[in-house]
């Protein structure tokens, strides 16, 4: 996380308070706009928590700063702290969608549980409302008018920013019956509506308008997907239904030994572990220009050359390989001061063509790479032993050019494939 307050105390008790969670790690500081902007697109964080006011006007500096990250780091959660108990400021927080943002009133801060929750939904891609706000939405005009058990529950779910479909799925209801319930209880409660039952109810619609807003506009977009894709759906909205072929480079990486290394650690240390070792891999490789495509525990795929072409997929990948083997060396050292067991890398690359489309069902898709590509850069991984090693076939060596140190194993048999294959390795020196 980055965190950022004007005020010192402040800051330095939130972050004092962050560092008694094994599986929270405040990597950067921040006390202004241009200080969190700044310090998010550098440090690339999984969620940033902010004061809504702050220097320079001490308007809703949280706020702007938090829709700028976004808008460079689409995948970042957001959780903005406030002293302002006016659900105003929590419906101007949501009005681009819900998903990835959270808003917290300050004193409530103390509740570490609250505030840890709040911090893991919203790097999920979820969204938290502090409930004394979902409250004070609520009460106004359930007091004003009398509701059923399932109207006031379906008033608290879109106040909280439920998603219509969210909605739908736990009540095992169609998302239109759903959508056409709220609109038939804003109607039922419109009909009796006082001056001020009104502002409740514009509250409530505007609201409901974002969370319509953000399943009309980028539904798909707020499941993490890989950043690069959801900025090219943003341009091009018919890309989403396209299969495409592709020339890529993919990059499979494993800690090698993780069984034996998680039998003996503590899971909330191992948790701190695994999020520092992302962090680097993600980092190394979004610098390089690659697409982080997914993290199965320990594992990490990217691919470079997706889902926007580049001609120079191949050379990128390995720099990110050699880049990754440095960053987590650099960790280990870390680790090996607190006692912690070093997570040894294997990396293997493979370079061809491949069909990219979003896959899946209409509860969930994912972005995916088909084709023989993805196997095979599998089982170079496989072949990157002993740790600290990368193994590639031979497409991506004379893809990447000849800068490179590759040591020829000669053809090697690998599982699914009748013909042997050329393979190489590269160790990382620097």
């Amino acid at each position: 996380m980055v965190l950022a307050d004007d005020n010192l105390i402040v800051r330095e008790g939130v972050r004092a308070l962050l560092g008694r969670d094994a599986a929270l790690e405040v990597v950067g500081l921040a006390a202004d706009y241009d200080e969190l902007v700044e310090s998010a697109v550098r440090l690339r964080p999984q969620v940033i928590v902010t004061d809504i006011r702050m220097p320079p006007t001490f308007q809703d500096e949280g706020i702007e700063a938090a829709r700028e990250i976004r808008r460079h780091l689409p995948g970042t959660g957001v959780v903005v702290l406030s002293q302002y108990d006016d659900p105003e400021y929590a419906i101007r927080l949501l009005d681009d969608g819900a998903a990835g943002y959270a808003y917290l009133l300050k004193d409530r801060v103390s509740d570490a549980g609250l505030l840890g929750r709040a911090i893991r939904e919203v790097a999920t891609g979820g969204s938290m409302i502090d409930p004394l706000i979902v409250q004070e939405l609520v009460v106004p005009a359930r007091n004003e008018g009398e509701l059923s058990a399932a109207e006031e529950d379906l008033l608290r779910q879109v106040a909280e920013g439920r998603p219509v479909k969210a909605i739908a799925a736990s009540a095992g209801e169609t998302p239109e019956t759903v959508n056409a319930a709220i609109e038939q209880l804003f109607l039922d409660l419109a009909k009796g509506a006082t001056a001020g039952r009104q502002g409740a109810l514009r509250r409530l619609r505007m609201l409901h308008t974002a969370i319509l807003r953000r399943e009309e506009q980028g539904e798909t977009l707020s499941r993490l997907l890989p950043s690069g894709l959801a900025d090219k759906l943003l341009r091009d909205r018919g890309a989403i239904s396209r299969t495409e072929r592709l020339v890529v480079t993919v990059l499979m990486s494993d800690v090698r030994g993780y069984s034996a290394i998680a039998e003996r650690t503590d899971p909330a240390v191992l948790a701190g572990q695994l999020n520092a070792h992302r962090r680097a891999m993600n980092a190394a490789i979004l610098n390089a220009g690659g697409t982080v495509m997914q993290y199965v525990g320990d594992a990490v795929m990217a691919v470079f050359g997706a889902p926007d072409p580049s001609p120079e997929h191949a050379e990128q990948a390995i720099r990110t390989a050699c880049d990754m083997h440095v960053r987590q060396r650099a960790l280990d050292a870390e680790w090996a001061l607190d006692g912690l067991a070093p997570f040894g890398l294997g990396i293997g690359l493979c370079t061809g063509e491949v069909a990219a489309a979003l896959l899946g069902s209409d509860e969930r898709v994912e972005y995916t790479l088909v084709g023989d590509t993805v196997n095979l850069a599998q089982r170079m991984q496989d072949l990157a032993r002993p740790a600290g090693r990368t193994a590639a076939a031979e497409a991506t060596v004379q893809a990447g050019g000849g800068a490179w140190p590759w040591k020829p194993l000669g053809a090697q048999s690998v599982k699914g494939r009748s013909a042997p294959v050329n393979v190489y390795h590269l160790e990382v020196t620097r």
